[in-house]
């Protein structure tokens, strides 16, 4: 199935402007936001927020409702997110501010947020040299930056939960499936694994060799004695906002869990390429980050020729080109394995 993104208007949204005390004058769809339509509202005084909508119609991944006590289950939903907001306020970790939340489905078949506009650019703008970045050298915002980054990976990651999965599951006092971080990283990887054997012939060739190494770096991997550490999941610097006065906010936040850190610093270091080594800390568990390497590397190969099957993505050609990179780096890792 092939979902087909309808944007909406400034009579489907006015509603919303006028329920934060606003007419709303100007809608915009922001890019972005594969699992929920992202709007900024311009209103007639000036000012502005953004609408987060969640909806079948906004959902290019076509996943339908996802089982919340799977830590690695579709990230979606207004319970996500304000679940995710409320545990990163009380972390003293900035994201936008909600400013008002609906669940009714009155005005639109969706849950929405209005949400506190952050203008400026990510910090992928800024460590990209992009215009729309705080407006600083880019020697100087890049260290400074990079600094505040570090700051706010040890404020989140000092954040500890009794017992891993989604925020929204853990501090509701739920419990996740799968016995530790780890058995729950190996069991995606294997399922990842198996998809992708039914689709792409370079992994078929090579699937024995691939669950064999995927078993072995789980069985290096000693119980864990830490309690699970407040990650965001998906952290890479276009899911942090730097606002005009040079403050780091995280957006897409519904993924936000409990869980090893080691996952966070896979993907940190993934995203933020030659930048990691100032994010970089100590102590993290090697033969884990041998494992989630290779998994998140599996899982950047299956998520992108999953959402080129179900949705219509803006950039075909980007995505295919992420799921082809992360292919080279699944091969190249079983290689160095031999």
């Amino acid at each position: 199935m092939t979902t087909t993104r309808r944007t909406l208007t400034r009579t489907d949204l006015a509603p919303f402007a006028r329920a934060v005390g606003h007419t709303l004058n100007d809608v915009t769809r922001l890019r972005g936001g594969s699992k929920k339509g992202v709007y900024r509202l311009a209103f007639q005084d000036r000012s502005t927020a953004v609408a987060y909508v969640w909806s079948p119609d906004e959902d290019l991944w076509d996943a339908g409702p996802g089982d919340p006590r799977d830590p690695f289950s579709h990230a979606s939903g207004l319970t996500l997110f304000t679940a995710a907001a409320n545990r990163l306020a009380a972390a003293g970790v900035r994201a936008p501010r909600l400013l008002h939340a609906d669940p009714t489905h009155t005005h639109l078949p969706a849950d929405v947020a209005i949400v506190e506009d952050l203008p400026g650019g990510t910090l992928e703008d800024l460590l990209d040299g992009a215009p729309a970045a705080v407006p600083k050298a880019k020697a100087d915002a890049d260290a400074d930056e990079l600094e505040r980054m570090a700051a706010l990976l040890d404020t989140l990651h000092s954040c500890t939960g009794p017992s891993f999965g989604k925020v929204a599951v853990v501090d509701n006092g739920g419990s996740s499936y799968g016995g530790s971080c780890a058995a729950v990283v190996l069991e995606r990887a294997l399922s990842d694994l198996a998809e992708l054997t039914a689709r792409e012939p370079r992994v078929t060739a090579v699937h024995p060799q691939l669950a064999d190494l995927l078993g072995a770096l789980a069985a290096r991997v000693r119980p864990g004695t830490e309690p699970p550490t407040l990650i965001h999941g998906e952290l890479g610097p276009d899911h942090v906002r730097v606002t005009p006065d040079g403050d780091l906010a995280l957006i897409d936040i519904e993924g936000l869990m409990y869980f090893d850190v080691e996952w966070e610093h896979v993907f940190l270091r993934l995203r933020f390429g030659h930048h990691y080594d100032a994010l970089r800390t100590d102590g993290l568990d090697e033969d884990r980050l041998r494992l989630y390497r290779l998994a998140t590397h599996l899982s950047l190969v299956a998520g992108p020729l999953r959402l080129l099957d179900v949705g219509d993505f803006h950039d075909p050609e980007f995505m295919r080109g992420i799921a082809e990179h992360h292919l080279g780096q699944v091969l190249t890792l079983l290689e160095n394995a031999s």
